[in-house]
This record gives C-alpha cells, structure tokens and sequence, in this order.
C-alpha cells in the first residue's frame, strides 16, 4: 500500500532538493501595521526546521 503524506503537515513544510525540511516564519499574518519594516523582513523567507522535530516530521512527509 502507497504511504500517504500528512496534508495539514505538506502544507506548513517542504523539502529541499538536498532532503532539509524548512518552514515559513510565524507572525506575518496579521497585526502588521504596527510592526516595523525590518521586523516584517526578518520574519520573511524560510527558515530550516529544528532537527529535534526533523524525525517527526520525516514520518508525516515520506516523499
């Protein structure tokens, strides 16, 4: 039987091309006027998750 990927989990993560698991930043959402503008820049881009919850999630996205 196929594995199946976790889809609330292929949603918040990918995998990159050398099998790193990175994520969006939280907190550029919402409430963003009052944030200044260096702040919202850092909070853009990926970021790699933390190898402590990296196995965890190699189970929820096996491909």
């Amino acid at each position: 039987m196929k594995m199946k990927s976790h889809k609330g989990a292929s949603k918040r993560f990918a995998k990159t091309g050398s099998g790193k698991i990175v994520r969006r930043k939280a907190g550029k959402r919402h409430l963003l006027s009052h944030k200044g503008s260096d702040h919202k820049r850092r909070l853009s881009g990926a970021s790699v998750v933390d190898p402590t919850a990296t196995a965890s999630l190699r189970k929820l996205l096996p491909r």
